[in-house]
């Protein structure tokens, strides 16, 4: 299995431009699959320049219902014109940063008939699937980040019910890709004890204090090799890695096997 990332907060040359987002693009042995579009059209253009043929993509996931993960969408549904587009079914609310940013996806896009709403659980192909864990224990409770949304005009803080994560089974491996872990990477990674982890943790706002150094050694203890990026910020990354043996960092243009 071969990943690449399209685009990221950083980037590893200055060919292939970064912004505040994530797109994935993923081979298997039966699929390339599109997860995420990252905030712009800025996917598409890296994708260009690192020789990825969007229009051969089969399916397509969008982890939740943020603008930095679903913002290149309605580019994606013009260069291709085929992959059906799952996302969860809570992913078109109203979302925002504080009470001022909405940061919620198109709601115009819901119309298309490319898009496919998932539920709590959804196969996709064998080997591949869904899951949002909503009815899962959480062991850590990492809070709402100050994001929220709105219902009937109140503003309440964010559940993250719109976020699901992709499991991929092969060749006896299981890769867990998240977008950006908001119920918690800690627990993510306790639910599926996955053989390998790509995504974001959310720590970019966190300090390199004990705390972190605690998560850092409770997710090495588990045995999953992690490859995070995005949202969870360069310098909480350079501390987890002085306790954790096997996490490495993805940046766009970058290339993973697996």
């Amino acid at each position: 299995m071969k990943i690449t990332c399209l685009t990221e907060n950083t980037s590893v040359n200055d060919d292939i431009k970064a912004e505040h987002g994530l797109s994935l693009y993923i081979e298997t042995k039966e699929h390339k699959i599109l997860f995420d579009t990252g905030q712009t059209e800025l996917f598409s253009e890296n994708a260009d320049k690192l020789g990825v043929a969007l229009d051969t993509v089969d399916i397509a996931v969008l982890s939740h219902g943020h603008y930095d993960h679903g913002g290149g969408l309605a580019r994606f549904l013009q260069l291709n014109e085929t992959a059906p587009v799952y996302i969860n079914k809570n992913a078109f609310g109203d979302y925002y940063n504080g009470t001022e940013k909405y940061i919620g996806l198109d709601k115009r896009l819901k119309e298309s008939d490319r898009i496919i709403l998932t539920d709590n659980e959804y196969k996709i192909a064998d080997g591949l699937t869904l899951f949002t864990c909503n009815d899962r224990e959480k062991s850590f409770d990492s809070g709402s980040f100050g994001l929220n949304k709105n219902v009937d005009g109140e503003f309440i803080p964010d559940d993250f019910l719109h976020e699901h994560y992709l499991l991929i089974e092969e060749e006896g491996k299981r890769i867990l890709i998240s977008g950006c872990s908001h119920k918690g990477v800690l627990n993510i990674a306790q639910w599926f004890k996955p053989d390998f982890l790509i995504g974001g943790f959310h720590f970019s706002k966190l300090p390199l204090d004990d705390t972190l150094k605690g998560y850092a050694i409770f997710l090495d203890s588990l045995g999953t090799e992690f490859f995070t990026c995005h949202c969870t910020g360069e310098e909480q990354y350079q501390f987890m890695k002085k306790y954790m043996k096997k996490l490495s960092y993805l940046s766009a243009g970058q290339t993973v096997n697996l």
